[in-house]
């Protein structure tokens, strides 16, 4: 009786279901998708079909998001990745002997489940909301026999897994695409790390380049953002059978996924249906740069540059192809191969810098020569040597085969490097090759003649001590120092005097100016150059020779900041290096007077224009959240994404400034402080800041953290909506202060009242909305109920319904500011130091 039942129902399912349905989330056996016909999933999340990726004439079957309108469709999953087909009305997608199977346009199978073959009629393929594409024998409750979820491609998904079946010692493993036009197995691949309990990243599956940390209970000490547990709710399952890392969203409605991007990143992003793109929440490695092999053989990479990666000079892509599609793991060659038959070819050299560490990892059989023209002369000599090193008097030879070693990473000149020098084309040499012969004559010369050149030294070395200070300063005045976006590493420094010990100057990468040089660029510190003043001191605008316009922030002898801010502020904004950072160019002192010299930013300071009846109409609402997002990032990098963990401390609208296009960019580190590794909060027995802009825990009782910034930033957020000072005095609505006044709207449930009405006609009010109640969060009284900075960028981008409502804000009512005397000890008040609001 059964298998007679069985055979009526094949039938039934062979006359009465020949066809894919339009828009089923079903495929049936004796079914067959091909051409434009598509599974989507019941709620319309997810669609399964054949897609083509980019401009490749290739295609593939895949499953992508229904309902995220990007072009090309965003693509989570791929099934044939290394076996593309090229004509999907003869290709089929079907369900046979029990597994899926996949055949081209030759009717050739090139893609299956790969299941024990059965001739089970009753299979069936559900695609679900979740974008997991399962195969099941039966009705839907039945078991799923495979799932594309224990097949991860790069994409990983809410209730997806990645880990390690301890029965079968099967890892799920993501792996990048090979090019955004190519989804075949790229050179990335993530996978868990069983012994250490950690996710690790990896280059060609065998170096490890980056791990996530180990799992503490909560997260992965490496990926401070999981702490986002009020968005994802993250679990890592460690049992008998396996161990695997998954996550879940609270709000379904959100579409997050992670991605391991063919750059070598792991990403996490989130969809944006207003902007219609996809917003990066945080990446790992933070940089590119720090990815394995990432600009590949004789590629080179600055994180300060686009693109990051270049080829070193006398070479080219590989593939331009694939570097314009920002996949530059192929490396350089040389843009004219060498050819030893051709004696009159005269090939030469370019010199190029390797870290000094990798001296270890030289070619072996170094020879030792008194100087560097015999090592030249050997390598000139022999056909296979593509490259020289003469480091310690002694000559390393390299051939193709060490030189192409892509771990091989080239850096600029530094004390930290040493040189490689890689022999070209005569055609490819950026002066005349006839130069070649002059550099062996002059080694040769010499070497010939050190003796004499020895004696030369001393004398002039003699010289130099006659002439004293003097003369080193006028040779350092006339010294033209250039930069731009793609040249920070400027190393220049000299000894700027007794001010600065030894010890302090260790730590400052930027170069040091001459009290002339500033004298010249500023005029003599006209007052037609004159940009602004601040607590810190009049800013002038300055010219450097070469045309190079700078901000030159002098310091007041009457100001409450000294030696001890300035020297905070060199030797820690250097380090800093993010778009919403100002830049610091150099510095300067002369006797008692101190100078920092900035990128200089035109259009001044952001309070310049919100306060400014006139001003502000230059804003628009969306210039003004640009500027709240970009505000957010920056704090977000100083709080955890830079090699420092640093609280601003005096965080306001006159330190945000603006450059040309309206970026914004936060400055004036000299209150900032670092806490070590993971803190995120110390004390001080000293108070400065800015009032209007501090939070209670810190103007009370010295306590700040990062959630000090937080509170600053709400403030500023209020009053980018608003444009009016946190600090003024709203008579009509019987409030003291900003913080009151939006408290009081807020509970009046008007909120849009507290809109400058300079925005009425360009405001975007769901987004006002979402920015006052994320402004009123991150000033709430107690820190730990404020968001993190990391929080506050995703909120950034929800909807209002996932906020969460805010609770009583800090400073509402007058008792809390006549509260200040008796909560802090006589002590603290007399240490209490209030800068002024001027812009600076």
């Amino acid at each position: 009786m059964i298998s007679i039942a069985s055979q009526l129902l094949s039938c039934f399912v062979f006359f009465f279901v020949p066809y894919l349905s339009s828009g089923a989330d079903t495929l049936f056996a004796n079914q067959s998708l091909s051409g434009d016909e598509t599974l989507v999933s019941l709620a319309g999340n997810f669609e399964l079909g054949f897609f083509r990726p980019g401009e490749s004439p290739n295609y593939y079957i895949g499953i992508w998001y229904k309902k995220v309108t990007s072009n090309p469709p965003t693509v989570v999953w791929v099934a044939n990745r290394e076996t593309p087909i090229s004509d999907i009305f003869k290709s089929q997608l079907k369900i046979l002997d029990g597994n899926l199977m996949l055949f081209n346009e030759s009717n050739a199978q090139i893609w299956s489940t790969g299941m024990m073959s059965t001739s089970s009629s009753s299979a069936l393929v559900v695609l679900y909301d979740d974008g997991n594409l399962v195969l099941r024998y039966g009705s839907n409750s039945s078991p799923p026999i495979w799932q594309s979820f224990d097949h991860p491609t790069h994409t990983f998904l809410p209730g997806s897994k990645i880990g390690y079946d301890k029965r079968t010692n099967a890892k799920q493993v993501l792996t990048s695409w090979r090019s955004s036009e190519d989804p075949a197995l790229g050179l990335f691949s993530l996978e868990i790390d069983q012994i250490k309990i950690q996710y690790v990243l990896k280059w060609n599956k065998s170096v490890e380049y980056w791990s996530s940390g180990s799992w503490n209970g909560q997260i992965f000490s490496s990926i401070p953002e999981m702490r986002l547990n009020y968005i994802y709710n993250f679990s890592y399952i460690n049992n008998e059978n396996e161990s695997y890392f998954t996550y879940s969203l609270y709000d379904p409605s959100i579409i997050s996924r992670f991605i391991l991007d063919v750059s070598g990143q792991l990403m996490q992003l989130s969809w944006l249906e207003r902007e219609e793109q996809w917003n990066l929440f945080w990446a790992r490695p933070i940089t590119q740069c720090d990815i394995y092999a990432v600009c590949g053989a004789f590629g080179t990479c600055n994180q300060n540059t686009l693109p990051f990666c270049k080829c070193l000079a006398a070479f080219e892509p590989r593939s331009p192809r694939d570097w314009n599609m920002s996949d530059s793991s192929g490396g350089c060659v040389r843009k004219t191969k060498l050819n030893c038959t051709v004696k009159e070819e005269n090939p030469g050299f370019i010199t190029n810098y390797v870290p000094f560490k990798t001296v270890s990892s030289f070619p072996e059989n170094g020879t030792s020569f008194l100087d560097e023209s015999a090592c030249i002369s050997s390598c000139l000599d022999d056909c296979s040597c593509d490259a020289y090193s003469f480091t310690f008097k002694t000559c390393w030879l390299w051939n193709s085969e060490n030189l192409n070693n892509i771990s091989l990473v080239f850096v600029s000149d530094d004390a930290n490097s040493v040189p490689l020098n890689i022999k070209v084309s005569s055609s490819d040499l950026p002066t005349n090759p006839a130069k070649l012969n002059t550099k062996v004559l002059v080694a040769g010369i010499v070497s010939g003649f050190f003796g004499l050149v020895f004696l030369c030294s001393i004398g002039l070395i003699f010289y130099k001590k006659v002439k004293g200070r003097g003369s080193r300063d006028e040779n350092r005045g006339n010294l033209e120092l250039q930069f731009d976006d793609s040249a920070t590493n400027v190393r220049y420094l000299v000894d700027p005097g007794i001010l600065l010990s030894a010890e302090d100057r260790k730590g400052i990468v930027v170069p040091f100016f001459e009290f002339k040089t500033i004298l010249s660029a500023t005029q003599n510190f006209s007052l037609a150059n004159k940009l602004g003043q601040g607590g810190f001191g009049p800013v002038y605008k300055g010219m450097l020779p070469g045309g190079t316009e700078i901000a030159v922030k002098r310091l007041s002898s009457q100001s409450g900041q000294g030696l001890k801010e300035f020297k905070n502020e060199v030797v820690l904004i250097a380090k800093l290096q993010h778009r919403n950072l100002v830049r610091l160019v150099g510095y300067s002192m002369k006797d008692h007077e101190m100078m920092l010299l900035y990128e200089y930013m035109p259009n001044k300071s952001l309070d310049r224009f919100i306060f400014d009846r006139t001003l502000c109409m230059c804003l628009d609402w969306a210039i003004r959240f640009d500027i709240i997002m970009g505000i957010a990032r920056g704090l977000l990098y100083l709080h955890q994404d830079s090699r420092l963990r640093i609280i601003h401390r005096d965080l306001k609208t006159s330190n945000v400034l603006l450059d040309k296009e309206m970026n914004p960019k936060i400055s004036d580190f000299g209150l900032a402080k670092i806490v070590k590794g993971r803190e995120t909060e110390a004390s001080t027995g000293r108070v400065i800041g800015t009032y209007g802009y501090m939070s209670p825990e810190y103007a009370l009782d010295g306590l700040f953290s990062v959630k000090s910034d937080v509170f600053s930033f709400g403030v500023v957020v209020l009053e980018i909506i608003s444009g009016k000072r946190n600090t003024g005095y709203y008579h009509n609505q019987q409030a003291f202060s900003l913080i009151s006044y939006a408290w009081g709207l807020w509970k009046d449930k008007t909120p849009l009242d507290l809109l400058d009405p300079a925005l009425a006609e360009s405001c975007n009010s769901i987004e006002v909305l979402r920015c006052m109640i994320i402004g009123l969060l991150c000033i709430q009284e107690d820190p730990r109920d404020r968001p993190t900075m990391m929080d506050v960028v995703l909120m950034l981008g929800m909807d209002i319904e996932s906020l969460p409502d805010p609770k009583e804000p800090a400073f509402i009512s007058k008792t809390h500011l006549h509260s200040l005397p008796s909560s802090s000890s006589k002590s603290e008040i007399n240490q209490l130091t209030i800068t002024d609001l001027e812009g600076r």
